[in-house]
Formats: C-alpha cells, sequence, structure tokens
C-alpha cells in the first residue's frame, strides 16, 4: 500500500466504507500579531489584575484595570487613536517603593476682569472660570476643583490660600515627566490669564521609583506579542528587558522563538539621548525620541509608536513604517523641535526620530539601538526596526507550512524509491518547498533575488542524526525606500533645441 494513513488501520476487515481527515495542504492562516502595553496603575488600585496578563477590549476597562488618570489606561487609550482593532493585553504593574512626584501652581493678585485659566496638565488642558474680583485663593480653589472633577488627569490637586498642589497619582519617577503650563496655545487662540492674576509654575518633581521588571517578566511566561509598549527607559529596565529578548536564551531564542520588539520613549536634549543611545546596542529595542517641549509624557510617545508600528507591519511587515501619524501626540513648539541635524546625530546613536506635518507627529526613522558587532565595528544589520518584524514574518511562514505539511513524515534520503502517497520527505523535497515558499514571498513584496537563493539554498540530512534535516536559508529581504538623492542637472537651453 503506497498511501499512507494516520488512522485508518491497515489490517481492517469489517466493510466497508471509511475516510479521516488530512489539512496538511490546507493550511493558509498567519498568525495573530497581539500587542502588549506594559504599565502602571495608580497607588489607589486594589491588586486584583496587578501583575497578570490581560486582554483589555475597551478604554473603560483599561480605566477599570489602572483607574483614571493612569499611565495604563493613557497609554491604552492613545494606542486605540491609531489601532482601533488590535489585539491588546495589558500587565498593569504597581509600585511600592519609592516617591510620588509634585507640582506646585502659585496664583497671586485679585482678577480685575472675568476670563478663563488655561492650564495644561501633560499636554490635557483644564480650563476654569475666573470672576471679575475673583482672589488669587478663590481662582485656586476653582482651578483644583476643575482638575479633580477631570478624573483623567494624572494629577489629584488640592488648594490653599492661593497654591495650588498636584500630586501624581502613582509612585515612582515617571511622575516628573507630567508637563504643566499655562496659556499653551498663546493669546493668538484665545489663551491668556485674566487681567490681575500672575501664575507661576513648580514643575513636577521628587517622584522616585519604577516598578519592579524581573515581576513583570514573570507574568509574561511564553506567551508572544510581536509589539510590546514600554514606558520606562531607565538602565534597570532596559537591560531586563534585554535579557528577555535576547537571541540565546529570550524569546528569539531558538528554543522560544516568539520573537517581538519593544518601543519605548525618552525625553532629553540631543547630548542626553546620544549618550543613552551610546550605551546601548540592544536590536530588540526601539527608543523613540521626545523634545523636551513636547506635551505629552513618554508613555504616551511610547503608546503612540507601538500602535503606529503595529497597524503599518500587520498590513505588510516589509514595508517602512516612515510618516506613520502617532494621534494623541503634540509637537514641541516650532523653535524647540530637533533640527535636521540634530535627528542625524540621534539616528547615527541608536535613537528613533519622529517630525511634525501636516498637523500630526509622525515616525521618521523607527531604528534600532543596536549599531555595532561583538567587537564594536560598526553594524547596520539590524538598524530599522522593520527589519525584526520582516524576519519574524518569514520565519512564521516556514514554520507554518513545514509544521503543516510534514508535521508526521518520515525522511528519507534523496534518491529512495517510495510509492506515491508515502509521507515521506527528503531534502531534495524540502528545498523544492521552500523555493517555492521564496517564490510567494517575493511575489508578495517580503524578499528579491529568487534565483540567488536558489543557488544559495543549503538542504542537507544531518550526518550524526538521521531523523534531522539541517537548512542553510539565505533570504534577501526587500528594503525600504529611504533616501532618494536626485542631482537637478539643469540647463537653459538643450543645445540641440538652439
Amino acid at each position: 500500500m503506497a498511501i499512507g494513513f494516520s488512522n485508518i488501520p491497515a489490517d481492517i476487515r469489517v466493510p466497508l466504507f471509511y475516510a479521516e481527515m488530512d489539512n496538511s495542504a490546507a493550511n493558509s492562516a498567519s498568525s495573530t500579531l497581539r500587542r502588549l502595553i506594559v504599565a502602571q496603575v495608580n497607588d489607589n488600585i486594589a491588586p486584583t489584575e496587578v501583575g497578570k496578563l490581560v486582554l483589555v477590549s475597551s478604554v473603560a476597562l483599561a480605566k477599570s484595570i489602572g483607574g483614571q488618570g493612569s499611565m495604563l489606561a493613557s497609554m491604552y487609550e492613545t494606542f486605540r487613536k491609531a489601532d482601533p482593532i488590535g489585539e491588546i493585553w495589558c500587565l498593569p504593574l504597581h509600585n511600592a517603593e519609592g516617591a510620588i512626584a509634585k507640582g506646585v501652581l502659585t496664583l497671586t493678585g485679585t482678577a480685575t476682569q472675568a476670563g478663563v485659566l488655561n492650564l495644561y496638565v501633560g499636554g490635557v488642558r483644564v480650563q476654569a472660570t475666573v470672576v471679575n474680583g475673583a482672589t488669587a485663593a478663590q481662582a485656586a480653589t476653582a482651578l483644583a476643583q476643575k482638575i479633580n472633577a477631570t478624573a483623567d488627569l494624572p494629577v489629584s490637586a488640592a488648594a490653599a490660600e492661593g497654591v495650588v498642589t498636584l500630586n501624581a497619582k502613582w509612585t515612582g519617577d515617571s511622575g516628573n515627566d507630567i508637563s504643566l503650563q499655562f496659556n499653551r496655545l498663546g493669546k493668538s487662540n484665545g489663551e491668556d490669564t485674566p487681567a490681575g492674576l500672575t501664575t507661576a509654575i513648580t514643575a513636577m518633581t521628587g517622584g522616585a521609583g519604577v516598578p519592579d521588571q524581573v515581576a513583570a517578566i514573570a507574568a509574561l511566561g511564553d506567551e508572544p506579542f510581536e509589539f510590546i509598549a514600554l514606558p520606562w527607559s531607565d538602565l534597570s529596565t532596559l537591560n531586563t528587558w534585554q535579557a528577555v529578548m535576547d537571541d540565546s536564551t529570550g524569546r528569539w531564542s531558538w528554543a522560544k522563538q516568539l520573537f517581538g520588539h519593544v518601543y519605548s520613549a525618552k525625553r532629553g536634549t540631543v547630548g542626553t539621548l546620544v549618550a543613552a543611545g551610546q550605551a546601548r546596542n540592544d536590536q530588540h529595542m526601539t527608543i523613540q525620541a521626545l523634545e523636551p517641549g513636547v506635551p505629552q509624557p513618554f508613555w504616551v510617545q511610547a503608546a503612540a509608536l507601538a500602535a503606529r508600528t503595529a497597524v503599518f507591519i500587520s498590513a505588510d511587515a516589509s514595508r517602512p513604517t516612515q510618516s506613520g501619524s502617532l494621534p494623541g501626540v503634540d509637537p514641541a513648539p516650532a523653535s524647540e523641535r530637533f533640527t535636521l541635524t540634530e535627528r542625524q546625530s540621534l539616528l547615527n546613536y541608536g535613537i528613533a526620530t519622529a517630525y511634525y506635518e501636516g498637523g500630526y507627529v509622525r515616525i521618521q526613522r523607527s531604528i534600532t539601538t543596536y549599531q555595532k558587532n561583538a567587537y564594536g565595528q560598526a553594524d547596520n544589520s539590524y538598524l530599522d526596526s522593520e527589519t525584526m518584524h520582516q524576519s519574524a514574518f518569514i520565519v512564521r511562514r516556514l514554520q507554518s507550512v513545514i509544521t503543516s505539511k510534514y508535521g508526521r513524515h518520515k525522511l528519507a534520503s534523496d534518491g529512495t524509491r517510495f510509492g506515491a502517497g508515502q509521507p515521506i520527505v527528503t531534502p531534495a523535497t524540502i528545498r523544492g518547498e521552500l523555493i517555492a515558499q521564496y517564490a510567494k514571498l517575493e511575489l508578495e513584496g517580503h524578499v528579491e533575488n529568487a534565483e540567488l537563493f536558489a543557488e544559495h539554498l543549503i538542504v542537507e540530512r544531518d550526518v550524526q542524526d538521521p531523523s534531522r534535516v539541517n537548512v542553510l536559508f539565505p533570504p534577501d529581504y526587500i528594503n525600504g525606500l529611504r533616501v532618494f538623492a536626485l542631482l537637478n542637472q539643469f540647463r537653459l537651453q538643450y543645445d540641440d533645441a538652439a
């Protein structure tokens, strides 16, 4: 009998008709690329969901888990602005060690005309009405009441004698990044402090501590996540996640094959960010530069970047993400934005950049922090984060094909004579399968140079283990159009036309 069955026994004698199902040639599915938000919850949140992976399907649920105004709720809401249908999981964390960031708003004088106080907290505007003749204490009380009534703000407020004290809703140094600003849009847009009142701001400061990342990672287990939004960029956190994503023993290792990429953001001057980039060399981490004047906190930027990337890569794993808009992020004032020269410096040191155009902050180039090989020499093999997603996409495609079609096959050497229909595979069969899959990948726009691929592809039976096949798979990834250089060699008139 040449045809190989999985379940129908060869010695069955009872009549008559028997059929078994075989789906090995029917699989055309692709893996769901799941998103993960790692974020902190408010200090007053009960630990019911803290430290556990939670599938979150709505902003309301995110607020319920993290608390209104929490980092987690803010990141989730930002994520949904760019990625409305992606499967998002959250890993809520609580920080029990450290201190809460505090800020102070000081009002003096007496209003000589009615008006509105326009305060921006982390880029979100809060307006408090001031009547003519209101004292500083009355204005401060009105402002504090409006702040507390806006439950989605990351701070709470208390007023006393013209001073509004703001407290972050969670413990940690991240609270120091909550910006405070009066009249951000200026008089030309109708924002001005009522005459007679004067305002002063003491920025948020004093926050200390970062959630335990070891505990967070333990909660991940071996669950696959392709896009990981990580707000913190301190050395300890980055080192911990570098180990998690590692090629040898981490999520990119041969034993796990979970893949994924981490997206974070960091605020600072060019010098600060360049120094931060120089200290890293991790192909599985992208840190986007955040200008000091950007009103939103860094966790909003990280979520926006991960969300836009998730949408683009899910649509086409090999297409560059440049120009992708980042809803929820406002630009720094024009005079405070990084110049072309400064962005070039950042990109030379492993820091991703963004720009503002057409009403949106946009991805400029989403590079990884990988810059050098093991000998300290310049290495651009993992320069762009898209390359990582491209690699994972192709490996998953091959994994799906091989495990679906040849999951229970016998292995024979090339030239072995066996009947048609037998579940037997040879190195030549696998080679043909891989070449066929490469041709499909080329048609889909993920790879190029199929002829050279076939020339360099090696498939062989292991000389030590006769049940093992070894493959050298040499894909030529298709590249993104990054730079268009044109020499405009003009004429006043062609000689032939004279």
